[in-house]
């Protein structure tokens, strides 16, 4: 994929979780690890329905800007991911409803807040850990992220949202609609016993 193209597929994207309600105003970013060695990502303060391809910024892993609008400043997170998860291409980060109110209930399992009850979530994703609230741009959220990054393809940040990884753009858009629809079901399901998929069950999937 030429540079053009990512800019372009970042653009349609973008505006297609904003059309369908998963991004409101200026929230959330996305980012793309260019053929190159550097990251094109979205600008700070951008609404994802109004992105201009030419404008997207273009960063260095090392954190410089070298073009298009100023990066958002939790770039600086989606290096930290990159830097340590190889298999990354792309990271969608955004404050989609049912996510983004799961990341705020208490007592979620820090190891997995999402326990598997339907095959999807097992099958693209895996175990979902929470990363402690920071402030927004906070350095210790990129400390943590470069932790847990090798070993996971998704993460709930506490009172904040999702951030999710693919290896396109593509893959981490659809790996993140799959977590929001499942995140939809448990609010769905509120207290009614759920029938959980059992250890034998989740070693299938993931073979």
């Amino acid at each position: 994929m030429t540079e053009q193209q990512a800019r372009e597929e970042m653009v349609r994207l973008g505006a297609s979780f904003f059309q369908r309600g998963y991004a409101t105003g200026s929230a959330g970013n996305l980012s793309m690890l260019l053929e190159d060695g550097t990251l094109l990502a979205t600008p700070t303060g951008s609404c994802l329905g109004e992105l201009v391809a030419d404008r997207l910024s273009k960063v260095t892993l090392e954190g410089e800007w070298i073009g298009g609008d100023k990066p958002s400043k939790e770039v600086s997170f989606h290096r930290a991911i990159y830097l340590n998860n190889p298999a990354c291409g792309a990271i969608v980060h955004l404050h989609c409803l049912y996510l983004t109110a799961l990341s705020c209930l208490e007592g979620l399992d820090p190891q997995n807040c999402i326990r598997p009850f339907t095959p999807y979530v097992v099958m693209r994703v895996g175990d979902v850990p929470v990363v402690p609230y920071y402030r927004p741009g906070d350095a210790r959220l990129g400390e943590d992220l470069a932790k847990l990054a090798p070993h996971y393809k998704a993460f709930l940040l506490a009172n904040h949202g999702p951030v999710v990884v693919g290896k396109t753009l593509r893959e981490a858009a659809d790996n993140t609609e799959e977590l929001e629809e499942t995140a939809r079901l448990i609010f769905t399901l509120g207290d009614r016993p759920i029938r959980y998929l059992n250890d034998d069950e989740v070693a299938e999937l993931r073979s």
